[in-house]
């Protein structure tokens, strides 16, 4: 992933990677790994929660475009745009038009990003019900965790039946040639982030070599210019400017 990242840096790449799914089915810990071996610098986390007073007045893509990665950068959304067709969708914050609109809506959004050269991996993480409520009562059960678990996880729980339509519909509706959707099961946390990070490999590698990139002739040749350094040359500890004062310095002492 570091070298495909480099590469993108290079070229100025773009790479989306975002990531949906049911609560404690390791969004988190995923994030965390794929993110361990990169360059911060050039690698944006966006949690996306609710949105606030200034986004609500707007359409909601909006708050997306403004957390679209600069030339080079990788951005990794904890849930996304697809927030209409799934919380909104069930909890009734957006009428069933708004909704069955934002289907059309979203492909031409990523279709767009697309087109414009921007590399899209969509993960849904699936989990099962017993196993969401054992990782859930982890969560009661450990005082640090506590800051992970809110009511609106109960409601959303409570409403699995309708939550499986909406993934459904959501995959049926949005898994296009452009920004395919990859569906990983998370009961076994350590293997859904292997294969989470495989896939996500596989996506931005695409029609990537990856290989040492040739350094800049005008690097090397600053490189010459200052240190006498040439292309192969092994580093020996001492510069020519290093030489020039030692030469000097050797002259001064037999005056």
């Amino acid at each position: 992933l570091l070298d495909l990242q480099t590469i993108h840096l290079r070229a100025g790449g773009r790479v989306i990677i975002g990531i949906d799914g049911w609560d404690a089915a390791g969004k988190g810990g995923l994030i965390e790994r794929l993110v361990a071996g990169l360059e911060p610098k050039s690698t944006h986390v966006w949690r996306i929660g609710a949105p606030t007073a200034e986004e609500q007045g707007r359409h909601y893509l909006w708050r997306f475009w403004n957390r679209l990665p600069a030339s080079g950068n990788w951005a990794i959304f904890d849930r996304t745009w697809y927030g209409r067709v799934l919380v909104e969708r069930i909890e009734g914050l957006c009428d069933k038009d708004a909704w069955k609109r934002a289907y059309r809506e979203i492909n031409e959004f990523e279709r767009l990003l697309a087109d414009d050269g921007v590399h899209i991996v969509k993960l849904l993480v699936h989990v099962s019900a017993e196993e969401q409520r054992r990782r859930m009562i982890d969560r009661l059960n450990d005082p640090h965790k506590h800051y992970k678990i809110g009511l609106e996880d109960f409601r959303n729980i409570a409403k699995r039946k309708a939550y499986l339509e909406a993934y459904r519909d959501m995959l049926n509706r949005t898994d296009t040639d452009h920004a395919p959707w990859h569906v990983i099961a998370t009961d076994d946390k350590q293997q859904a982030r292997l294969e989470g990070l495989r896939i996500v490999a596989r996506q931005v590698g695409k029609g990537v070599a990856i290989e040492p990139l040739p350094l800049d002739p005008a690097i090397a040749e600053a490189a010459h210019e200052m240190w006498g350094w040439t292309p192969g040359e092994p580093h020996n500890g001492a510069s020519r400017n290093d030489k020039g004062k030692k030469k000097h310095k050797k002259n001064g002492h037999k005056k």
